[in-house]
């Protein structure tokens, strides 16, 4: 999740942390072609807050509940001097299932392929450093977003799992997917091309 985490913990808006969390796992998870099955998850902080902590693990199991998986567990860790009082960090790993025929690896890219994108819901989980040091007000409220920039910046990922599971149980070809994070489209696109 990154320092997405910052903007929740300076905002207090942490039920959304664990839906970021299992959505960068999942969207992974699901460009190979496989069925996320299922989830853990790892919640390190200085201090346990109980409260913040419920947020968190409830947001991991709606993120695991709308893209079909599983969370089987996971491991919360006190780590005194390691964070900064109300600080956190998560980490997670997500694991699937696709047959082998069926695994889409770009292998089959051709020149006239359709791209298509599917929309985000925002910035994601990524270029939350540099949209920190150019929006500083959280708390601003702005006519063009209706919400603040932080309720704004605090949009959970969307998670692709089912959309993505409905386009390959109709038999769509498709050849290559990829999860656009940081690095956009010239750092992540070129790597589900084959060479040339």
């Amino acid at each position: 999740v990154g320092t997405k985490l910052k903007v929740a913990s300076a905002t207090g808006g942490h039920d959304t942390s664990g839906i970021d969390l299992v959505a960068m796992s999942g969207n992974d998870v699901v460009t190979t072609g496989a069925r996320p099955l299922f989830f853990l998850d790892y919640f390190a902080t200085g201090k346990l807050d109980v409260a913040v902590a419920e947020k968190v693990v409830a947001g991991i199991a709606r993120g695991c509940e709308e893209s079909g998986c599983a969370l089987l567990g996971g491991e919360t860790a006190e780590l005194p001097g390691m964070y900064a009082e109300g600080e956190y960090d998560l980490a997670g790993f997500c694991v699937g299932v696709v047959a082998r025929a069926r695994i889409v690896d770009g292998s089959r890219v051709a020149a006239g392929d359709a791209i298509v994108a599917l929309p985000s819901s925002g910035l994601h989980s990524n270029g939350y450093s540099l949209a920190r040091k150019v929006l500083p007000d959280l708390a601003e409220k702005t006519r063009e977003l209706g919400e603040s920039v932080g309720e704004a910046l605090l949009r959970p990922t969307r998670l692709y799992a089912k959309t993505v599971q409905a386009v390959l149980a109709a038999g769509h070809d498709v050849r290559a997917m990829c999860h656009v994070t940081g690095g956009g489209l010239p750092g992540n696109l070129p790597r589900v091309l084959p060479e040339g």
